[in-house]
């Protein structure tokens, strides 16, 4: 004979067994109500009743309020027989703990689990009208466009089966004037996709991969911003900046959308996430995408993102066309306000893509390096390095060639290469580990730091900085460009950014002269002087001066040059002066005064780097600075 006990203090409400009953395993015996709240007693095993000892709810369970016999904690339930082990209630608890961890009649069938019950079909139907499968005509239109949805771009981004949604369910908030059927069918998720996703987990694991994701959906009245969409997106960049999520933004679409009207509002100017997007900036890495239009606020989320990806055929504006002639500026298409070409040469776009399958991939490789450094890499052959710069001092050169040679192969991503043409800017990886690499471009104005350059520059030592990652910098440059029409565009102001921003580094810099290290743009490019770098080294190419050495020579030795007669004779010392100034101002001689720590095996590059890195730490957060521009 078997004992059965109360797990808790309650009333019986329905008996489901009856002395003499044979039960088996899984089986109701009885239901308890404590606290307006069921709970079922189950067995454990197979057996039969011998005894009941209290008495149910002569009315059918179905009645609220109506109960049987009151019981304990302990009281005697039952009596049986041949049931082993006890019974079990729908609780954190058993009666009695059977001693086997999985109990088959515990659980209910998989054929009965695979049914769907009412709740939940419900939820199941009000989710399909989210999916892009039960909007056939606005997808297909997408696709015309040789466009993906949304939800397309999101499970391209993100790791297979990772992304969570959050808001789905939300509609435009507009039940005053539409039909709850017509929101969920037409206004799905409040043309916003929301969520948490991994990307690049493979690579880096679940922790660091974590990120949050939001699309613009332009299918849903043309992605504009609606009154829950923006609360969809202020959760969303509250979580980021608390779990210090990455945020990748899609966002096309055209701004604030004026037929929300379940709100009692007038101009809506009390939105909050403008700044909370913006209050993401240094804190975590922010992406922002776009294919297609993007107009107004929109637009203004785009510009506050560390790195915008955009397609070619893409159109970023501050107002889009109804603003623009609403503003009496005259009448436009669409496609006349900032395309994709000009957004890149001016340097809103950091990077253009042909397609929005070639953006998420260079978003999964620019979020890369700020998840981690990798285990494997693959070194370039080392010795490429030695024909990168000509022996000719004269002759131009791609720097970018010494930048591919000295990363690892296939890991280095151009920024803003439309824009500041005169300064290279990527990141990359150096056995693994994630740098900031900057390199002069001697193909524009031989290396010359005009005010775009300098402000391309600083702006991505400033991105580098805020995410810890070290900076190393290629030199090549005869110095800040000069001239009355320079001086007009502000140099001072822009170049003058280099060195207030260098000066608040957290990050290990390291410089390596390549060739031309003159004067204010060469200590400019080597965080504000030669010996602020954790090294400063020089290819056996390195040439330096406080000036360049030509126009060193015509203001040094001016009186000379004059005392002799104009033509070759003059030309005769004017070189041999040259040459002086030259072998003076040679990377051995630098390295012999200590103004300069080496001069390197442009072969030995990466494992200088390497071994700098390696012995290098990221500082804690500074003050900060008023930038010069």
């Amino acid at each position: 004979m078997t004992e059965f006990r109360s797990p808790l203090q309650a009333q019986i409400v329905q008996w489901f067994v009856a002395p003499g009953d044979t039960v088996r395993t899984g089986d109701v015996l009885v239901i308890l109500e404590a606290m307006k709240m069921e709970h079922e007693v189950r067995a454990t095993d197979d057996g039969r009743v011998t005894e009941l000892l209290f008495a149910a709810s002569t009315v059918p369970v179905v009645i609220s309020g109506i109960a049987g016999d009151t019981v304990n904690e302990g009281d005697l339930l039952l009596n049986s027989e041949h049931i082993s082990t006890g019974l079990r209630w729908d609780g954190a608890e058993k009666i009695q703990d059977s001693g086997q961890e999985d109990v088959p009649g515990h659980r209910p069938s998989d054929a009965a689990a695979a049914v769907l019950r009412a709740d939940l079909q419900r939820v199941v139907d009000r989710h399909a009208f989210t999916f892009d499968a039960s909007r056939p005509e606005a997808v297909a239109k997408r696709h015309a466009l040789g466009q993906r949805t949304a939800r397309e771009n999101i499970a391209d981004l993100c790791d297979e089966g990772s992304f969570i949604e959050y808001g789905a369910l939300a509609v435009a908030a507009q039940r005053s004037r539409r039909s709850e059927d017509d929101l969920m069918r037409n206004t799905p998720a409040d043309g916003m996709v929301t969520g948490i996703g991994s990307i690049n987990s493979l690579i880096h694991g679940p922790e660091a991969s974590r990120t949050v994701v939001m699309a613009y959906d332009a299918t849903v009245l043309a992605g504009t911003q609606g009154m829950r969409n923006h609360a969809k997106t202020d959760r969303m960049l509250g979580i980021a900046l608390d779990q210090k999520l990455p945020v990748v933004l899609f966002a096309e679409g055209g701004g604030g959308r004026p037929g929300d009207t379940d709100m009692p509002i007038v101009a809506g100017l009390h939105v909050s996430t403008f700044a909370s997007y913006a209050r993401l900036s240094g804190q975590v890495p922010v992406i922002g995408i776009v294919s297609g239009r993007c107009f107004a606020g929109n637009a203004a989320l785009l510009g506050c993102s560390d790195v915008i990806i955009a397609t070619r055929s893409s159109n970023i504006g501050m107002g889009g066309p109804a603003m623009v002639e609403g503003g009496g500026l005259g009448v436009f298409k669409p496609e006349q306000i900032g395309p994709g070409s000009v957004q890149h040469r001016n340097g809103v776009i950091d990077i253009l893509v042909e397609d929005e399958a070639r953006a998420v991939a260079a978003a999964r490789h620019y979020l890369s390096f700020f998840q981690g450094r990798t285990r494997d890499w693959i070194t370039p052959d080392p010795l490429a390095l030695r024909t990168v710069v000509p022996e000719n001092r004269l002759r131009v050169y791609d720097t970018r060639a010494a930048m591919a040679g000295i990363v690892d192969a296939g890991s280095l991503l151009e920024l803003r290469t439309g824009f500041g043409i005169g300064i290279h800017t990527a990141l990359a990886r150096i056995e693994g580990r994630p740098v900031g690499l900057m390199a002069n471009n001697p193909l524009h104005l031989g290396g010359a730091i005009d005010a775009d350059a300098a402000d391309k520059a600083a702006r991505f030592m400033q991105l580098c900085n805020a995410h810890g990652l070290p900076l190393v910098s290629l030199v090549d440059t005869p110095g800040f460009m000069v001239g009355p029409d320079i001086e007009e565009k502000a140099q001072v102001r822009h170049v003058s950014r280099l060195f207030v921003t260098a000066a608040s580094l957290r990050v290990p810099y390291f410089s390596i002269v390549l060739r031309k290290g003159y004067g204010l743009g060469a200590m400019g490019m080597t965080a504000g002087g030669f010996h602020a770098p954790v090294f400063n080294v020089a290819w056996p190419t390195g040439e330096f001066g406080a000036m360049g050495l030509e126009g060193a020579v015509r203001l040094g030795y001016r009186k000379e040059l004059e005392a002799v007669p104009e033509g070759p004779q003059r030309q005769a010392l004017y070189d041999k002066l040259v040459a002086q100034q030259y072998a003076n101002g040679s990377a051995l001689n630098m390295a012999a005064t200590l103004e300069i720590d080496a001069v390197i095996d442009p072969a030995d590059t990466r494992v200088w780097l390497a071994r700098g890195l390696a012995s290098s730490r990221v500082r804690e957060r500074t003050a900060g600075f008023v930038d010069t521009w």
